[in-house]
């Protein structure tokens, strides 16, 4: 059981970012993901590693205007989780 490897797909929405100030949001949504990456997989959010393009599709806008919410494919290997973009 420690083989195996544990795919899933969500949506993480940003919505709770809109009362962060506009000069933090794309910064806060990088630790966001991190955080609810971390939830969802069951390990630390120290263990979350995030891709850059992931990193890339939060800051496309910029730091101000970041999407309102973004879908991610999420891998655990034992205890690191790997956040990518999903497959289109």
């Amino acid at each position: 059981m420690a083989d195996e490897e544990i795919e899933r797909v969500y949506t993480i929405s940003f919505s709770k970012l809109r009362n962060i100030p506009r000069t933090h949001r794309a910064p806060r949504a990088i630790k966001h993901i991190r955080e609810f990456a971390a939830r969802h997989m069951k390990v630390e959010p120290e263990e979350v590693w995030i891709d850059h393009r992931v990193n890339e599709m939060v800051w496309a806008r910029g730091k101000k205007k970041m999407p309102s919410r973004i879908r991610v494919k999420m891998i655990k290997f034992e205890e690191v989780v790997e956040v990518v973009p999903p497959e289109e």
